[in-house]
Parts: structure tokens; C-alpha cells; sequence
């Protein structure tokens, strides 16, 4: 369990280490690590590989929104369905159940407004369960899963004392 915890906090920070330099670093064989991470994926534990990209600096944008809705939850299964339900749209990203005002919160990556609004019209707003929507609009991106998105320039600037 100790070297599960210590190689999914290196896989959080840096997903392309090799199990060679993850045995390397954590000190363990290599066939330790790779069992390991089979067991991880098996186990659903580890469900995927992601890089985060900064499509501004590549040159694609595109418009991300947070959508809080509201919901009736069903007898039942509660939040469940309805949850999975928005979660098999292409165009959602994630959605989370959250404590307040507003049931869910899902996070979507459109093409342009419009089509955050499209989405909204068409698919989210006539689901029987939901029974509001409020709309956040992402302006710019700081930082993700510990990425940061600007690198600091060095200031250039001469000092000048009095």
C-alpha cells in the first residue's frame, strides 16, 4: 500500500515517468512498479493519463464555462442518474455533486459561446430533472491540475536607487 501511495504522488505530478525511474526513485524493482500500476488500473484507481495543455499558446481556443444546476433528485438514486446522464455529453468535461445552493456543478469545453448556450438550450435545460441553470464563464486560465499556464518573465528592467 506504502509504495501505491508514493507512485500515484509521482503519477500526479508527472504521468510520463517510466516504471524504470519510478522503481529508480522510489527504490524498488522495476517488476514492482509494474505490478503495481496493473493493480492500480484494475483496480480503477488510476483511470486514465492526461496531458494538460495550454491550447492559448498553440493557437486554438475555445470557451470553457461552469455550470451549476440546479436538480431534483430521484427516489431512489438520488443525484446518480441525472449526473451520469450529463456526464455522457461530448462536451462536458466534469461534473461534481456540491454542498449549497446548486446541486451540480459541470464544467464544458465548446467551440464558441454560442455553443456553451446551444448546449444549455438543447441538452441541458429540457432534462426532466433540472430546474436551473446559472452560468460561469472561464476568462483565463492560472492554473490546472498544478500546472501553472503564465511563466513569469524575468524583469528586465534597470534598478535605479535615488
Amino acid at each position: 500500500m506504502e509504495l501505491e501511495r508514493k507512485l500515484l504522488k509521482l503519477y500526479e505530478k508527472d504521468a510520463t515517468l517510466s516504471p524504470t525511474q519510478v522503481a529508480t526513485m522510489l527504490g524498488v524493482s522495476e517488476d514492482a512498479v509494474r505490478q503495481a500500476i496493473a493493480r492500480l488500473e484494475r483496480d480503477k484507481i488510476i483511470l486514465g493519463y492526461n496531458a494538460v495543455i495550454n491550447w492559448e499558446k498553440w493557437g486554438e481556443d475555445g470557451v470553457s464555462a461552469m455550470i451549476d444546476v440546479k436538480v431534483t433528485p430521484e427516489r431512489e438514486v438520488g443525484f446518480d442518474r441525472i449526473a451520469e446522464r450529463i456526464s455522457r455529453f461530448p462536451e462536458v468535461r466534469c461534473v461534481y455533486l456540491m454542498s449549497g445552493t446548486y446541486d451540480l456543478s459541470v464544467v464544458v469545453h465548446c467551440e464558441d459561446m454560442k455553443d456553451v448556450a446551444r448546449f444549455i438550450s438543447d441538452k441541458l435545460a429540457p432534462l426532466e430533472q433540472v430546474q436551473s441553470t446559472v452560468t460561469h464563464f472561464v476568462l483565463k486560465r492560472y492554473k490546472q491540475d498544478n500546472f501553472l499556464f503564465e511563466d513569469k518573465e524575468e524583469d528586465r528592467r534597470l534598478v535605479v536607487s535615488p
